[in-house]
């Protein structure tokens, strides 16, 4: 997985792109810890995320609830249909904030 990040005023927009699986999750975790100090608004673009499990399912809401904690926001963008149907299956398009 290559996950690529930048931060424009107080938002941060992070792009993972291929499988977010078991084996990626922890690598996207720990990009969003490096980076959420002073975030107000984080931006999850997966629209080159292939494919999404439970474990990355598991860092998204686990970021939703650091901005939240921290009074801040996150949304997610560009998820392609395969994303979707997991968010959609689970739950978490209920949960999160997704815009297409």
């Amino acid at each position: 997985m290559n996950i690529r990040a930048h931060i424009e005023s107080s938002t941060l927009t992070v792009l993972p792109e291929g499988r977010l699986d078991t084996s990626a999750a922890p690598q996207l975790e720990e990009e969003l810890k490096a980076h959420l100090e002073g975030v107000r608004e984080l931006i999850m673009d997966l629209g080159g995320a292939e494919y999404i499990s439970s474990a990355g399912l598991r860092v998204l809401l686990s970021a939703h609830k650091a901005m939240k904690k921290n009074n801040g926001s996150m949304k997610i963008i560009n998820a392609n249909s395969a994303v979707m149907d997991v968010l959609e299956v689970t739950g978490f398009s209920g949960i999160l904030n997704i815009q297409q």
